[in-house]
């Protein structure tokens, strides 16, 4: 590991609004931010970019980035200190871990931006949007809560908005190409350092915006898997 990773990695363990594995913190998130306000996530947050943006755009809300990466998260929460944010914080962890840190209805919203898309069918059950994930989301927000994913994956993009028509989620908003949008909302043209790079090489950002409003059923996992199966055979 670099000189560079290590410092960040020590410099974290005292950062105020960085917790790693934490203890204790389920239920308790109104102590930590001293107020009553919803609680959004930032999954796979990377340098936490949409966090911070976020944070910025709502002091009256509260959010969170969560990645296990801590040297990228250095710079999240550096910003979200040197800027006095303080309705933005960060969680070292893995994601399937989440339901040990949030009671049900703790979190309202979920972003979801530039997740690996993992593009190999026999690793669909890695995307955060599988059903596996949405059960954890779902188990900490309730079926109201909301879940936005930006990408430039067409087939994450595909595959997710699938998942919503099999599971029958209420699909709140559909744009298949972000910046070709005459007018997007403020919290769409926050960028992170992924979309810069636009790894995917489509040009077009995606973005789907959907309610766990539904149960989900293990055997309709099954239905989601075939027809991924026939996409691949296809």
């Amino acid at each position: 590991m670099g000189q560079k990773k290590l410092q960040r990695f020590a410099q974290i363990r005292n950062f105020p609004n960085v917790l790693e594995y934490p203890q204790d913190m389920k239920g308790q998130w109104k102590t930590f931010f001293h107020n009553t306000n919803s609680v959004t996530l930032e999954l796979a947050c990377g340098k936490g970019e949409y966090a911070v943006g976020l944070g910025r755009l709502h002091p009256e809300k509260n959010f969170i980035g969560l990645d296990i990466k801590g040297n990228r998260m250095w710079v999240g929460a550096k910003t979200a200190l040197d800027e006095g944010l303080t309705n933005v914080a960060f969680i070292r962890t893995q994601i399937e871990k989440i339901t040990d840190y949030f009671a049900e209805g703790e979190v309202s919203e979920i972003w979801i931006t530039f997740p690996d898309p993992q593009l190999r069918i026999s690793k669909a059950k890695k995307r955060l949007t599988h059903p596996r994930f949405l059960r954890l989301y779902q188990s900490i927000m309730g079926a109201t809560g909301v879940v936005n994913l930006k990408t430039d994956s067409p087939d994450l993009y595909n595959f997710t908005k699938l998942v919503v028509n099999i599971f029958g989620l209420d699909l709140l908003e559909d744009i298949e190409d972000v910046y070709a949008e005459a007018d997007i909302g403020t919290e769409l043209k926050i960028q992170t350092h992924y979309e810069k790079l636009d790894i995917a090489k489509s040009n077009r950002i995606h973005y789907l915006q959907f309610r766990l409003n539904k149960n989900f059923p293990a055997e309709l996992d099954e239905q989601l898997k075939q027809l991924l199966l026939e996409t691949e055979a296809d």
